[in-house]
């Protein structure tokens, strides 16, 4: 359009008031700077622990090389920069750091031990953390893959976020097993004695946390059977909680406009429908703050799929810029909120305003449509909207449902024209001939067509206006017989008045009646598809029924499946790390860290009043790895401590006090990384809250319980293997196991 424009003669001129990629761009906009600002707080964290620009600068070097081979994989599997994918990438920052932090951490820790130089600290620590590096990067790429074979849409989100995740995981492990320890050895100095004061002052408080985490797990350690008790307690209570939360499919987004729906009475005239436009409509419209524009379309039916209908219309209301409306403090709901109370007081017509579906062509609008359906091969369309309105009317006493409707007429006045094929036979007439005259000259047909001035033209062949307003100017019309004699029309039809359904809608081959609404505030949409299924259970009868469809088909589709993708995520990370440690005992001390971390999810989404979603979901199989890969370090530093000789508890203690530091500037980076997910605002803002509320929840309480409970449940499966390990042997002899006689204890 800008290069046409500037052909344009001086008095034309264009405008684009709509314009649905603003959303898009806006949304990648955001995601940019949340990228940019994530970052930003990783390093800062870097900082803080290491205290040393040079520690800091390996792990930072880290994030472009990743996310650059990320983007080679993105490329080669065909996957654009969109919002999902970029929401990986905004995780990814917070997760490629943690193998190059826990690599300079050891480094570091070794030249502070031992005084040795940075390339002998180097090869020290990386004999130390190779296998737990390892051991995190299989399991964060194995734990979406059964999510990777969800079917359907939810599938196509997990598969992008999974690959995104996926491939910059193993270009940090890479990363960390090569570059890192390279540069370890080559830029890292001595530690130095005297410290900046705010260094000291940061040192000396974690130096105390640290103690008294020990002293803590000491105890913990000591009272097995307790803690026990008390994480099957937690593991219940997360059970629990996530049964009360309430469900949804994806959040409701300010995509920059709405849809409104306007329906006049049956048989309404277009010429009414625009009068009431006019003069009630638009001026409403022109007051409401936050609108820029708005485009009508008469004569089309927002609920019956666009089809088109003279009683109805629609209008796309487009908001000011998210930038303005913010100065405003106007939101969607505010704006939504205001339309709603003006329109209710429009008495010529219906009109309603919703948002547009979360995915452009899952339904006409957002909320919710359900499908009834005429199943015992009736046509008794007069029950139909009889029982459909019988379910809106039940439905407005509910407190968890808003603006129930339905656009389902079973009585729209109609004029019926009965043709009498006997006597077009008997004149030689084809009754084909008599209903494509009545389509062409009462409706319109398509001729052909022809070029002109360089344009290609259509013709369609229609009578004037003025020939076809009434039935009786079908006497007018005239059908050619086979001997070539034009034929009356009112000799061959017989015309009559009747009530019918303006649309006859099918949906898998039954006659139905769409019903639309939305959750009320305060109510999730699985919460409102729950109210509307109980009130066709109470009331369809026997040979009726319901399906969903849009956005509620897709929400019910995944609602079975997300238990059974935690499950199965679950149990591939269990694999993963059985096939690691050649045990199945020391992987469940890693796993059962998980319900903990879960309980963290269940109280952020609550307390931020979101529903469980495929966001939310997608960032509890993210954090089911996350939980883990703390845990491995300490399973694993525990498992070389206890081969060294060590006594079990005291192994697990020490293990736990090793990987403190350590666990803690991986956890707080990713935490902080996430944080401008959390409190997002602006275009695609409810999506990044979700997940980021999700990730960030849970990852909080992955990082208390993990440096608490894994070392417990260390010691007792460790300890259970082992007394399982000396039944085995006891009908032979052995000499107990050393240091010398075995590098791991047996069945460990």
């Amino acid at each position: 359009m800008a290069e046409l424009g500037k052909i344009f003669p001086p008095e034309l001129e264009y405008s684009i008031p709509f314009d649905t990629t603003r959303f898009t761009q806006e949304s990648i906009h955001e995601v940019y700077r949340t990228l940019f600002e994530a970052a930003f707080l990783v390093f800062i964290v870097i900082f803080a622990f290491l205290q040393e620009w040079r520690a800091t600068l390996i792990p930072a070097i880290t994030i472009p090389v990743s996310l650059i081979g990320t983007f080679a994989v993105m490329a080669l599997f065909g996957i654009d920069i969109n919002t999902v994918s970029l929401f990986g990438l905004v995780l990814a920052i917070g997760i490629v750091v943690d193998d190059a932090i826990v690599v300079v951490e050891n480094v570091w820790h070794q030249m502070e031990k031992g005084g040795v130089s940075a390339r002998e600290a180097t090869i020290a620590a990386m004999r130390e953390i190779s296998g737990p590096i390892v051991a995190i990067t299989l399991v964060l790429m194995a734990v979406f893959i059964p999510a990777a074979f969800m079917p359907g849409i939810t599938g196509q989100l997990y598969r992008q976020f999974a690959l995104t995740i996926a491939a910059s995981t193993f270009f940090s492990a890479v990363n960390a097993l090569t570059l890192a320890p390279a540069l370890c050895a080559l830029i890292l100095k001595a530690p130095k004695e005297k410290r900046f004061f705010a260094f000291r002052w940061f040192n000396a408080g974690f130096d105390k946390v640290a103690h008294g985490q020990t002293r803590l797990v000491g105890g913990m350690v000591r009272r097995r059977v307790l803690v026990m008790l008390l994480f099957a307690g937690i593991t219940g209570l997360t059970v629990f909680g996530f049964g009360q939360l309430p469900t949804g499919f994806l959040p409701d987004e300010d995509q920059g406009y709405a849809v409104v729906g306007v329906q006049l009475p049956d048989a309404a005239s277009l010429e009414r429908t625009k009068k009431v436009i006019d003069e009630r409509l638009n001026p409403i419209l022109k007051k409401t703050d936050g609108i820029a524009d708005w485009i009508v379309i008469g004569g089309m039916s927002l609920l019956d799929n666009s089809a088109n209908l003279a009683n109805a219309a629609v209008v796309y209301v487009v908001y000011e810029s998210f930038e303005e409306r913010g100065k405003k403090g106007l939101g969607q709901a505010q704006i939504l909120g205001q339309l709603r109370r003006e329109f209710a007081a429009i008495q010529d017509a219906v009109v309603f305003a919703v948002v547009p579906p979360a995915i452009q062509g899952l339904g006409v609008s957002g909320g919710f449509q359900m499908q009834l359906q005429l199943r015992g091969g009736s046509t008794d369309y007069a029950r139909l909207q009889q029982m459909a309105g019988e379910m809106i009317q039940a439905g407005d006493g509910q407190t968890g449902l808003a603006g129930l409707n339905t656009s389902f007429r079973a009585n729209v006045p109609q004029m019926f024209a009965d043709v009498d094929r006997d006597k077009a036979e008997t004149l030689d007439v084809d009754v084909a001939d008599v209903f494509d005259t009545i389509e062409a000259f009462l409706g319109s047909t398509y001729v052909n067509q022809f070029n002109r001035f360089g344009q290609n033209f259509q013709v369609y062949v229609q009578a004037d206006s003025g020939f076809r307003l009434e039935g009786a100017d079908l006497r007018g019309l005239y059908v050619r017989s086979a001997q070539d004699r034009m034929v009356p029309l009112d000799t061959l039809t017989q015309l009559s008045f009747e009530q019918g359904p303006a649309i006859l809608s099918l949906y898998n081959l039954y006659p139905t009646a769409a019903i639309n609404g939305r959750a009320a505030p305060g109510f999730s949409s699985g919460q409102a598809l729950d109210l509307m299924e109980q009130m066709a259970g109470t009331k369809l009868p026997a040979d009726m029924g319901f399906e969903w469809t849009g956005m509620s088909f897709q929400e019910r589709q995944i609602g079975g499946q997300a238990g059974l993708i935690f499950a199965l995520s679950i149990l591939i990370v269990f694999l993963v790390l059985a096939a690691q440690y050649e045990s199945w005992t020391n992987p469940m001390a890693v796993i059962l860290v998980v319900p903990l971390a879960l309980l963290g999810v269940v109280v952020g989404v609550a307390t931020r009043h979101l529903d469980s979603n495929v966001y939310t979901q997608i960032g509890i199989v993210l954090l089911i790895a996350l939980a883990s890969k703390n845990a491995i370090l300490i399973v694993e530093f525990a498992r070389e401590l206890r081969a060294e000789g060590k006594d079990l508890a005291e192994a697990a203690v020490e293990a736990a006090h090793m990987r403190f530091r350590p666990i803690l500037m991986t956890s707080f980076a990713f935490i902080l990384g996430v944080t401008p997910l959390v409190i997002a605002s602006g275009a695609g803002s409810a999506s990044r809250q979700a997940l980021g509320t999700a990730v960030f929840a849970g990852m909080i309480a992955a990082t208390v319980f993990n440096g608490t409970f894994v070392p417990v449940f260390y010691s007792v499966f460790q300890g259970l293997s082992e007394r399982l390990a000396r039944r085995r042997r006891e009908p032979v002899s052995e000499p107990a196991v050393g240091p010398e006689s075995s590098a791991y204890p047996p069945g460990s």
